[in-house]
């Protein structure tokens, strides 16, 4: 689940009861006024665990399976880093043989093994035609090898995991941004949702007395029937919307738990949101989002993973100088060109020899190695064609947050004052009606202009601090 996803989730939660509100229709008919009656309870467990912000981002740091995924990831490119140094340290082979076979000018038969370099010695007899005859041949034998000089070649494979290392640790502190961006939007998700289901249950309370007075005022013959048929109507329409809000309000506690990682199905936001803290100046964002966010660094990081991994390329071209040592023990019963054949322990490898030597490989040319290094040296251009994309998007989008943040700044301020207003008209319409003096069908205008102004503010205030908490994660702010 995305943060955008989560965003467009907390919108339509968040307006997706403003319709049952305040939408508002006659009838013609007198009914019975009827009961005030309780929502239906929406399934969910009885007690719903809550968490502060402050809990949530902590517990989602340590417990979140994405942050715990990308620690993972760390891991294992931290483990990469040790295969190319590696090279340095010394190996260790073994290898037992025994082999039937004809033996015509050459010395006892075997196959190469790694790690055990196995020099020709002696030989068997010359003769001007060879025979079919097979001879028994047998090995025992212990190599070491350690590289000596390797002209930069494992220095540059090393640097390559190195690369790749760093951009797994900028790649995780995305992730962990991405995730307080994710837990800070459900959070304040929840709070406009409770907001709007607060507003939608009191305008049912207050539509439900509004019921009982026209049901009075009908019956003492201060108003007409029609009076009560539209309070009827509005309790019902209000009464649908505090079940949606209700509905809304269970699904932003499931979208908090699934962010903030709980095993709880649905999770309640405590505490308050707090004021909100003015952003730094546009252009200092733009700065310290060029130099602290992680996305960037990590485009920049690709840029360098594949200059290095063409440089690794090139290098498999260096040449080579390594130290080899084996100790063996061989025997073979194909005659020998001098001498007789020693057979007083059969085929046993009892037969003695060592040696140590310097070794220098250098292949002078491949060509496939050559058109993998210009292969990787075109990945480079891509790479740098990435980050400029990346940069460009990265100041519209901070441009974009900072307008955003300052339009829901200044419309929290006038959605403040149109809740005044709208309560004051409303506590007018009702004294009104009461009097005798307004109809019902002004005061249904009246509840519908104040629940309006109320859903609405709740709706303001999420998106200014939504607003804050992107803008937050666009310039990094907790790097």
């Amino acid at each position: 689940m995305t943060a955008v996803a989560i965003s467009s989730a907390v919108g339509a939660l968040l307006f997706g009861v403003s319709g049952a509100v305040w939408a508002v229709e006659g009838s013609r008919t007198a009914p019975e006024a009827a009961p005030v009656s309780a929502p239906p309870e929406i399934s969910g467990p009885g007690r719903v665990r809550a968490m502060t912000l402050e809990e949530a981002l902590s517990f989602a740091r340590a417990h979140q399976p994405a942050l715990q995924g990308a620690l993972a990831r760390i891991a294992a490119a931290e483990a990469d880093t040790k295969i190319a140094r590696a090279q340095w340290l010394p190996g260790l082979g073994i290898t037992a043989q025994a082999f039937e076979g004809t033996a015509n000018n050459t010395t006892a038969s075997y196959v190469g093994a790694p790690k055990v370099d196995l020099p020709r010695i002696g030989g068997t007899r010359v003769a001007s035609t060879g025979t079919w005859t097979p001879s028994t041949s047998t090995l025992a034998a212990v190599g070491a090898g350690q590289e000596v000089y390797d002209f930069g070649r494992i220095a540059a494979q090393a640097a390559v995991a190195d690369v790749a290392y760093q951009g797994e640790r900028l790649r995780a502190d995305g992730e962990r941004l991405r995730i307080d961006l994710l837990v800070r939007d459900t959070y304040f998700g929840v709070q406009g949702a409770r907001a709007v289901s607060r507003a939608a249950e009191d305008a049912y309370r207050r539509a439900a007395v509004h019921r009982d007075m026209a049901a009075a005022a009908v019956k003492s013959g201060l108003h007409a029937p029609i009076e009560l048929t539209r309070a009827q109507a509005d309790l019902t329409r209000f009464d649908v919307g505090r079940i949606r809000a209700a509905g809304s309000l269970h699904k932003a506690q499931a979208a908090f738990a699934a962010a903030v990682g709980v095993d709880d199905r649905l999770l309640d936001a405590a505490g308050q949101p707090g004021a909100i803290t003015p952003p730094p100046p546009l252009e200092v964002g733009i700065r310290r989002a060029a130099e602290r966010d992680p996305l960037l660094k990590e485009a920049r990081t690709r840029v360098q993973l594949a200059e290095s991994v063409t440089r690794a390329i090139g290098a498999e071209m260096r040449p080579d100088l390594g130290l080899t040592a084996t100790l063996s023990g061989r025997a073979g019963t194909a005659t020998p060109s001098s001498g007789s054949i020693s057979d007083a322990y059969g085929p046993l490898p009892i037969v003695p020899n060592w040696d140590v030597g310097l070794v220098l490989r250098w292949p002078l040319y491949d060509p496939v190695v050559a058109a993998r290094r210009e292969a990787a040296a075109k990945r480079v251009d891509v790479a740098r064609t990435d980050v400029s994309v990346l940069s460009q998007q990265a100041i519209a989008g901070i441009e974009q947050a900072y307008v955003s943040f300052e339009v829901n700044q200044a419309a929290v301020v006038s959605l403040e004052q149109a809740v005044e207003a709208a309560r004051a008209n409303y506590a007018q319409a009702e004294a009104r009606f009461k009097a005798g003096l307004g109809t019902s069908l002004e005061l249904a205008d009246a509840e519908a202009l104040r629940t309006d102004a109320e859903i609405q503010l709740a709706v303001g205030d999420f998106e200014a601090h939504r607003g804050r908490a992107l803008i937050g994660r666009l310039i990094a702010e907790d790097l």
